[in-house]
């Protein structure tokens, strides 16, 4: 069977940006525009409820919920990055708290700094490959912003005070900035390369205060509740009245590489096992078969002809994307709203129909299809064309357009 796509042009947004309505406090890969959020709702006329984003990333899903009258937002994610930003955007914590934190971290810093060898008294974190990634420089800098940070009691505000440290580590390593991958930088670069880490640091901090006091500060009312778990989704038995979420659009390794670009984020504020999340991400797993039934057998079958290791790649990724719907269908009310925000992904010249799996799984799960927009994919913040097949100039288009499937729970 295969289900109505309409396309909507109204969902383009050609021109805009995540930043046109909610400047995002931290970068962070595909995330799914707010604006998209806000209009799907706004058009179901949902407005209150418990709302759920099984893979809620840096917190899209929320800016948009909070921008239509919902308070009671539940969200998880396996990237303890994602939980960050997300928690940091949607907690609410006291202004005059924040701006007498910064001032005083300001002065500890310049007060330790009059000795330039205090700097040779600090730990030194442990980063996998250190002296590839920093400069002795940039580490000596990175461990002082991190010693005082964490000298900060209160876990709420140690937390916002992390999130311009995590764009620090990314922007003064000799990662190239403009790849989720990581990526060294060319040698030559490298030579001319000599940030300066507290300036940079306290740039953002600024930065990060501007949004979150003009942005979110005043959406978090005293009824607003965020729980965001760092865990994946655990169900509740009819419980949600509306899922809206853009869940991973393939496995993070060949995809977006959600935990590489974290790596080294993660790895400087303590999460030792930040290398190995790709594979805890959905299809981090390799199935022993591919799926030989429904919408999405016939494309992997296609696949399995060229590659068997791809197609089994692909079944892992849409093996688990079923069980999580399963598990988010039970998880919602009769009569509740299931919203998925999906990119069709090429493997092998060949499309794979994400949009239409997802429809069918819902209504294997007691869901009925309402409808599937399609709208230009013009402004996400991921690869437009990749390599499939590792030969140097060789590249395809990856995605056009993104869908948005909508389902009603009927059973």
């Amino acid at each position: 069977m295969k289900y109505p796509i309409v396309r909507n042009t109204k969902y383009d947004y050609v021109g805009q940006s995540y930043a046109s309505s909610f400047p995002n406090l931290h970068k962070y890969p595909a995330t799914m525009l707010p604006q998209i959020g806000i209009d799907i709702l706004k058009e179901f006329n949902i407005s209150n409820g418990k709302l759920l984003d099984p893979y809620c990333g840096s917190g899209s899903s929320f800016a948009s919920a909070l921008e239509c009258g919902l308070t009671d937002l539940y969200g998880f994610d396996i990237n303890p990055l994602a939980v960050l930003i997300s928690k940091v955007k949607f907690t609410k914590i006291s202004i005059n708290q924040l701006l007498d934190t910064k001032k005083s971290f300001r002065d500890n810093i310049f007060e330790f700094l009059k000795n330039e060898e205090n700097l040779k008294t600090l730990k030194t974190t442990n980063i996998t490959n250190i002296e590839f990634w920093f400069s002795q420089q940039v580490i000596e800098n990175l461990n002082l912003l991190k010693h005082f940070i964490y000298e900060i009691k209160d876990e709420n505000i140690r937390n916002f005070f992390l999130v311009p440290f995590s764009e620090t580590v990314r922007e003064c390593s000799y990662t190239r900035n403009n790849e989720f991958k990581l990526y060294r930088m060319k040698s030559e670069d490298i030579l001319n390369f000599n940030p300066d880490v507290v300036g940079v640091y306290f740039k953002k901090l600024e930065d990060t205060l501007f949004n979150y006091i003009n942005f979110y500060f005043p959406k978090l009312e005293k009824d607003v509740s965020v729980d965001i778990q760092y865990s994946k989704f655990q169900p509740t038995k009819n419980y949600f009245d509306v899922v809206l979420t853009s869940p991973p659009y393939g496995d993070s390794r060949t995809t977006v590489a959600y935990g590489q670009f974290s790596t080294l984020s993660n790895e400087w504020t303590g999460i030792d096992y930040a290398r190995k999340i790709d594979g805890m991400l959905m299809g981090g797993t390799k199935a022993k078969t591919n799926i030989s039934k429904g919408i999405i057998a016939d494309y992997i079958s296609q696949i399995n002809k060229e590659d068997n290791k791809r197609a089994l790649e692909v079944s892992s990724f849409y093996n688990d994307l079923d069980s999580s719907i399963k598990k988010v269908a039970d998880s919602t009310k009769k009569g509740g709203k299931s919203i998925y925000v999906v990119g069709n992904r090429t493997v092998k010249n060949i499309q794979l129909p994400t949009d239409q799996f997802i429809a069918e799984k819902f209504e294997e799960n007691g869901f009925k299809h309402l409808k599937t927009y399609e709208r230009l994919l013009s402004s996400k913040a991921m690869p437009s064309k990749n390599s499939p097949t590792n030969k140097t100039g060789k590249t395809v288009n990856t995605m056009l357009y993104e869908y948005i499937v909508i389902c009603e729970k009927i059973k």
